[in-house]
């Protein structure tokens, strides 16, 4: 029985622009098999939309906590969300704003 997928979108606040943690983030949901995409948001903080397991998405928030060796996160907020298709398959930066 494959275990079903979930949505969440975090809002990962702090020193978390310019610093790498996009592409920390990208690391760590493609090493954890999670897709969705990173994207600065205009007030300083990062906006994570993942899709996976619950235990998948659990052990990606301690990770979005921990961040890369540069950054600082003060905090990681995390929503329930929809499934989007157009992120189902892998993991991007997204660099609209």
């Amino acid at each position: 029985m494959r275990a079903e997928k979930q949505a969440k979108r975090f809002f990962v606040s702090g020193r978390v622009q310019g610093v790498g943690y996009r592409y920390f983030v990208i690391d760590a949901a493609e090493q954890m098999g999670i897709t969705g995409y990173a994207k600065n948001l205009g007030d300083g903080r990062v906006e994570v939309y993942a899709v996976g397991t619950i235990a998948q998405l659990r052990d990606f928030a301690r990770e979005l906590q921990r961040g890369p060796a540069f950054a600082s996160v003060a905090d990681v907020a995390e929503v329930d969300a929809e499934i989007l298709v157009d992120f189902s398959s892998t993991f991007s930066v997204n660099y609209e704003r």
